[in-house]
């Protein structure tokens, strides 16, 4: 079944005009529960009550409104339509910028973007090679579900995507919303240099498809476990805060762990890291001590050499496997 469009309208810049529609880009995989009266297999429902009588009230019989110094004011949904003439069916874009100029916190929803009809698809193309060569976004004004949204129209590869923003205001002021701002001192040089080399050790190329959802994966496990009677196991404890006596050692260690030459002097210097950058396995040779490795590195070794059920396992059963993997595929 081919996917349908969420909208459909035209993107409009200068005097031209391309009829699209907007397919959603991204999926949620969470899973998703019911709930139940404890000891029964009655579905607990969430139903719509007037709060006054706690009678039911039909779907026709629930409008929107909104309480104004105690007065309530009753929008209907021709209203609302009715002050947004002509704009819920366009991406109206009002200028460009560069794309590396918006902060990625105003980042919302994304959406490609196809041309509803084949006489538009050399427009279209167009808009799409301009994008991508100048590097920039066009900034519009799109009313979808209700609301008008801010957006930044891009090139994705060979297809226009649709990013919804937040407005300005709808993004929180860390200076407001932290209760104690982090006061940062100034690092000690050698910290400093270290903790470069430790970025540059674990730097790669982004590979999103390499990164999984183990939470999901453990309650797929746990849901497997208690429907077959199973014992569950519990997940590891979170890792204990680095004391900051330790800080440099912890650093040093994470450096080695990674594949960086030996971080006590010399070495690759704050810019390098041995095997920063490209696709070079971080993970060092065989001879590596599994042991000083943090469980998101085990995680990682023990996903490309795909070893079964590792998102249920500890960080020292994931050592195991992976010795164990090894030592298979040495033999072999």
């Amino acid at each position: 079944m081919a996917p349908r469009a969420v909208w459909s309208g035209a993107i409009t810049f200068g005097l031209v005009t391309i009829p699209v529609g907007l397919y959603s880009a991204t999926e949620d995989h969470t899973i998703h529960f019911h709930q139940y009266v404890r000891g029964t297999s009655d579905r607990v429902r969430v139903q719509r009550v007037d709060e006054r009588t706690g009678d039911l009230v039909p779907n026709d019989d629930i409008v929107k409104g909104r309480e104004v110094e105690g007065e309530i004011v009753v929008v209907e949904p021709d209203e609302l339509r009715e002050i947004a003439p002509g704009r819920s069916q366009a991406i109206d874009v009002v200028e460009f910028v560069d794309l590396a100029d918006i902060d990625p916190v105003y980042f919302d929803r994304t959406y490609w973007v196809a041309p509803s009809d084949e006489r538009y698809t050399h427009s279209y193309g167009l808009l799409c090679r301009a994008l991508a060569q100048s590097n920039r976004a066009g900034i519009a004004t799109v009313t979808m579900h209700g609301r008008e949204h801010l957006a930044a129209l891009r090139a994705d590869g060979d297809v226009l995507a649709l990013q919804t923003l937040f407005w300005a205001d709808e993004v929180r002021d860390p200076t407001e919303q932290l209760s104690a701002l982090p006061v940062h001192d100034e690092p000690k040089q050698q910290e400093l240099d270290t903790a470069i080399q430790l970025v540059g050790a674990m730097t790669t190329t982004w590979k999103p498809d390499q990164y999984e959802d183990t939470y999901t994966e453990r309650v797929e496990q746990l849901i497997a476990e208690k429907r077959g009677g199973r014992e569950v196991v519990p997940a590891e404890a979170p890792a204990e805060a680095t004391d900051v006596g330790g800080l440099l050692e912890a650093l040093r260690r994470g450096v080695e762990a990674a594949g960086g030459q030996d971080a006590s002097g010399g070495g690759d210097g704050p810019d390098g890291g041995g095997s920063a950058g490209g696709d070079d396995d971080r993970g060092g040779d065989d001879g590596d001590d599994l042991a000083t490795l943090s469980k998101a590195e085990l995680s990682r070794r023990a996903r490309e050499l795909d070893i079964s059920g590792r998102s249920t396992m500890n960080r020292d059963e994931l050592a195991r496997a992976v010795a164990e993997a090894r030592s298979s595929a040495r033999a072999s």
